[in-house]
């Protein structure tokens, strides 16, 4: 477990580092708020879109050929991006780019997968709680460094960034153990790997059904929220890439918080099914909250409050993994993967859609604060979705024992 935990952490450092100058780079190639949004949305496009067909496959080869080629051949992308997104000189540069870190990207479906495949269904949760840690200290740090070093230059974070993928390169080649054994692989069928089918094999694993929507809905405001979080700031705050550097700070210290020591005990107290419900609930409320604050600084009170909200994806993917075959692990959290890269692919155009609307707003009105109103809706829609299967699964286990 400390060896993924360590690649997962230095993979989302450098991620996180391109987070606050990424809209901004766009932005030296537009002459306009609005065209800033619009070609911010299209280059997240791109990654969605290349990254929905591209984790159902890498997720399936990981089960072909085991987890740590498909880590490796994700860092190498993930470098590659990087230093050509730093020299970029046009925006169809930045859209191209995007596709091929985009297509090469399963990292986060991977790493899961690797996790399941060392640990009990009944630890699940709680340890997909740790991986969510990691992501969360890869905010705390990445964000951060990004704001400070893009406030040098806009570029150097993506040399940065590059350079961290090229460490953990190394470190997965010559540390990172295997973690699937050579007698639990499964061959790689293309019928199986291919977006929809891998979609379909989700939505048909017992006791998931209509959970696939509650996965989709939130992974959609979650999206809209990190396609629109800098702009949104910008525009309704006039923050630059040092203010939303900590304001990401502030998220990935609640999410390393909750999921690294809270969660625990959260589950020990509720169900997991209890605790994506409410967790939905808060999340609503704080979207709406976000959408609706006057002044910059209650954007850091309504991440505090958000609690709840940060355990919802542990507890979903410990649901779904344990729905799952253990020789297909990679396969369905790929498919896991590719429905989040689905709603990352409408997320930028939702989101852009919606700014580009509000964005001859003077700075502080509320109407700015759309997207959130719109995810306020996707979170409470979700949570009533996440209560009618829940409720329909103790349902039919009550009543199991009586069949004949």
């Amino acid at each position: 477990m400390p060896f993924i935990l360590i690649t997962v952490l230095i993979d989302m450092v450098s991620i996180g580092l391109i987070i606050p100058v990424l809209p901004p780079l766009v932005g030296t190639f537009t002459s306009s708020q609005a065209d800033q949004a619009f070609w911010f949305g299209a280059v997240s496009f791109a990654y969605g879109i290349a990254n929905f067909f591209g984790s159902p496959i890498l997720g399936a080869l990981s089960d072909r050929f085991g987890r740590r080629p498909v880590l490796l051949i994700g860092f190498s992308g993930l470098a590659l991006s990087f230093f050509v997104t730093a020299m970029a000189t046009a925006l169809w540069v930045l859209i191209f780019v995007r596709l091929f870190s985009g297509a090469m990207m399963a990292n986060a479906a991977v790493a899961n997968a690797y996790v399941a495949d060392i640990t009990l269904p009944a630890e699940r949760a709680r340890r997909f709680g740790l991986l969510g840690a990691m992501f969360g200290l890869g905010f705390i740090l990445g964000p951060v460094l990004g704001g400070l070093l893009g406030n040098i230059d806009l570029h150097l974070p993506f040399y940065v960034a590059g350079v961290l993928a090229l460490l953990n390169l190394a470190y997965g080649y010559f540390v990172l153990p295997e973690s699937l054994t050579p007698q639990r692989r499964t061959a790689f069928q293309w019928r199986k790997a291919n977006p929809v089918a891998a979609l379909r094999g989700l939505a048909g694993l017992k006791g998931i059904g209509s959970l696939i929507v509650v996965l989709a809905l939130s992974a959609l405001a979650q999206f809209v929220l990190h396609a629109t979080w800098v702009l949104y700031t910008t525009f309704k705050f006039g923050w630059g890439p040092l203010q939303n550097g900590w304001s990401l700070f502030a998220v990935g210290i609640m999410s390393a918080l909750v999921q690294g020591f809270l969660l625990k005990h959260l589950l020990k107290r509720f169900s997991t099914s209890r605790l994506v419900v409410m967790g939905l609930v808060s999340s609503s409320i704080c979207y709406l909250a976000w959408g609706l604050a006057p002044e910059g600084w209650m954007m850091y009170a309504v991440i505090g409050l958000n609690v709840l909200g940060f355990a919802v994806t542990a507890a979903m993917q410990s649901i779904v993994s344990n729905a799952a075959d253990e020789s297909i692990q990679g396969r369905t959290l790929g498919a896991v993967s590719s429905l989040n890269s689905l709603m990352a692919v409408a997320a930028p155009v939702i989101g852009a859609a919606l700014l580009g609307f509000v964005s001859h707003l003077p700075k502080g009105d509320w109407r700015i604060g759309a997207p959130y109103y719109f995810c306020a809706a996707l979170q409470a829609a979700a949570m009533l979705i996440a209560l009618r299967h829940f409720a329909r699964e103790r349902a039919l286990k009550t009543l199991l024992p009586a069949s004949p």
